[in-house]
């Protein structure tokens, strides 16, 4: 590559990009810009030509049109080491451009304000400035590229040292460009799968999803492989801003386990605690306050929560931080040990208090709404769906028994139906006062689940209800809940031995609902 003598920069993203152009002026480098920012780098007094005065055509179309042109294109894809293209370089008077500083119109920000209309997303969506980036990242043998204030300070020691730049940051510029323009056009692509009603109706042939690396792992989820944490590029991801305030750097396995908690957490709109061990809830409960939430979520499992993660879906105070601080391991009396904590923020105090767990990390993130779409891997391959988070018009509350569930039956109810979906199947919890007592997760046999979720729970089962992410195949798995005391049932239905569970349950004096709806969670 030879030595940079004109550079274009048209950027939308304007941060650092005057004192960055003036160190290129102040190399000797010819600059030429366009709109904004051309005004821009006037009002900071650096020397700027303008790209019309260089084409001889002017900006057109309310800037849709001004640096689609030959002379623009030309200089930056004609390769310098070929003679007929500098030949016919010279023929049209097109100058050589040898470095293109570009990032594209804020698309992504655009789209993600509640009130944006259709007609100012199409608005911004660039044309020219992807164009000149691919240019640029094709004749990257030529041409640097640059498309983040980020690159700023590398690319401008680089030249201020050798006055070009070296074959290998060239091509890493070239990646990254084409990176950039990766995401952009998946971001458009996705946007508009949302615009109409075939879209909305079904899942696209294609779907562009763009992955963004977070952070290298140390080891994926054992030491012999390797991971990293990439999170989906969209703008609703509350990865994206998930802030790690104390504590050491999170493993494949703490990612894993997190998802599940803030997933379970933020569920519920009421103020809930969710302990997570192994990506399965082990306790769940909801109150108007937190603290009594955090106690009967802790003392649901309190063996298991030893070793696991607890999410808040409300802010952490210093009341709450010192509950958890004094929360002991039933059978050593040892101080509980945390892995992760989560919320949406911290009082001072309480952030100090819990830091003083040293390896308890601590995170801060924005409640999440579930994504529109999931995905899973298989190999080779991607497995997507719907998020389970149903409109509640789609789901059902159809009393088949002859009693009818009482005021408090019918919240435990309603709360055990949200904790089953974020269990393994075959699921089965078992609730009482808004409080998740026992589970049964993952077993072949739903029975077992039944079985296992009900031990768990001991005495504390008598009176409590009972949700099936599934329906019930043969009466046993009732009949031996009622055995238990449990009070209350609900579970999809559609059973060919439905009415089998029903008489079960109407001869002891219990109530069981249907939803018409399942719950698998693979």
């Amino acid at each position: 590559m030879a030595k940079i003598q004109r550079a274009l920069i048209s950027v939308s993203d304007k941060a650092g990009v005057a004192a960055f152009a003036r160190g290129l002026a102040e190399l000797g480098v010819e600059i030429l810009s366009t709109g904004g920012t051309a005004r821009l780098l006037k009002d900071e007094k650096v020397p700027v030509r303008d790209v019309s005065d260089f084409t001889g055509f002017p900006e057109m179309m309310d800037g849709r049109v001004k640096t689609l042109h030959p002379k623009v294109h030309g200089g930056i894809l004609a390769m310098r080491g070929n003679p007929e293209h500098i030949r016919q370089a010279k023929e049209h008077g097109i100058g050589l451009i040898d470095l293109v500083v570009v990032n594209l119109y804020p698309f992504r920000q655009t789209v993600a304000k509640p009130d944006v209309t259709y007609e100012d997303a199409i608005e911004n969506i660039d044309i020219g400035g992807p164009t000149m980036v691919r240019s640029a990242a094709k004749n990257h043998a030529d041409v640097g590229i640059v498309t983040s204030p980020s690159q700023y300070g590398g690319v401008l020691a680089e030249l201020s040292e050798k006055g070009k730049l070296s074959e290998a940051t060239r091509r890493s510029l070239a990646r990254a460009a084409f990176e950039h323009t990766a995401e952009y056009d998946s971001a458009i692509a996705t946007y508009l799968s949302t615009q109409d009603d075939e879209a909305k109706s079904d899942l696209p042939p294609r779907l562009a999803v763009h992955l963004k690396r977070a952070q290298s792992l140390r080891y994926g989820e054992n030491p012999h492989q390797k991971g990293a944490f990439y999170h989906v590029v969209d703008g609703q991801s509350p990865w994206e801003r998930m802030e790690q305030l104390h504590g050491m750097e999170l493993s494949y396995c703490n990612f894993l386990d997190a998802d599940g908690a803030w997933s379970a957490a933020c569920d519920f709109d009421e103020p809930t605690a969710a302990v997570i061990k192994h990506s399965t809830p082990c306790g769940l409960a909801s109150d108007e306050d937190l603290i009594a939430a955090w106690k009967r979520a802790f003392l649901g499992d309190p063996v298991s929560a030893f070793g696991g993660i607890v999410a808040f879906n409300r802010p952490v105070d210093d009341d709450l931080a010192k509950a958890i601080r004094l929360s002991k391991h039933p059978t050593s009396g040892d101080r509980l040990l945390l892995h992760i904590i989560m919320a949406p923020d911290y009082t001072p105090d309480a952030l100090e208090r819990l830091s003083k767990s040293r390896d308890l990390r601590i995170l801060k993130l924005p409640v999440m709404k579930p994504p529109r779409w999931t995905y899973r891997s298989v190999s080779g391959a991607m497995l997507v769906q719907e998020s389970d988070n149903p409109d509640p018009s789609r789901v059902g509350w159809k009393v088949v028994t002859k009693r009818e569930p009482t005021e408090a039956e019918t919240a435990d109810l309603r709360f055990a139906w949200k904790c089953v979906k974020h269990v393994k199947s075959n699921a089965i919890v078992v609730c009482k006062n808004r409080t998740m007592l026992g589970m049964g997760a993952g077993q072949p046999n739903r029975v077992n689940s039944v079985r296992l979720a009900l031990a768990q729970a001991g005495e504390e089962a008598g009176g409590a209800v009972l949700a099936s992410d599934a329906f019930f195949p043969f009466l046993d798995g009732v009949a031996i809940g009622v055995a238990h005391g449990v009070t209350g049932f609900i579970h999809p239905g559609g059973s060919l031995r439905d009415a089998d569970s029903v008489a079960v349950a109407d001869a002891a004096g219990a109530t069981m609902v249907f939803t018409g709806m399942r719950h698998f969670r693979h």
